[in-house]
């Protein structure tokens, strides 16, 4: 059975971090994100380490660095993904366009998470219509 483990670190961590976990020779297995009961974006590295599945957690960020030129797109699809629903900014990331929202959604500046379902569906019948 895999073991999992789990730290919190600072923005200034991440790159040093993944370097050093790519240089060892550890896969990146996913960039994931959530907004947690307070209203912070929380932002999840984890990286495979043998037998284990490590976990390094960033809480209350918002503008973070991209590890796309160390992971190149391991690292780039989950953050294009994480500013696209969360409007995590990743800063030295190449934006490729849209992955999920249309360009028109919000005037082009939506966020599927932190936007009300409401305005979400309001916007979509006017463009419908």
């Amino acid at each position: 059975m895999q073991e999992f483990k789990s730290f919190d670190i600072k923005k200034d961590e991440i790159v040093p971090l993944a370097q050093k976990m790519k240089d060892k020779g550890y896969r990146l297995v996913m960039i994931h994100g959530y907004v947690d009961k307070e209203g912070n974006n929380v932002v999840n590295y984890q990286y495979e380490v043998g037998n284990c599945i490590e976990s390094y957690k960033i809480v209350g960020e918002n503008v973070l660095p991209s590890i796309s030129h160390i992971y190149d797109l391991s690292a780039a699809w989950p953050e294009e993904e994480l500013f696209e629903l969360m409007g995590v900014q990743f800063e030295g990331l190449e934006m490729r366009g849209r992955l999920f929202l249309p360009d028109t959604m919000l005037e082009g500046q939506g966020h599927i998470i932190v936007t009300p379902l409401d305005e979400l569906r309001k916007k979509t019948l006017r463009e419908g219509e």
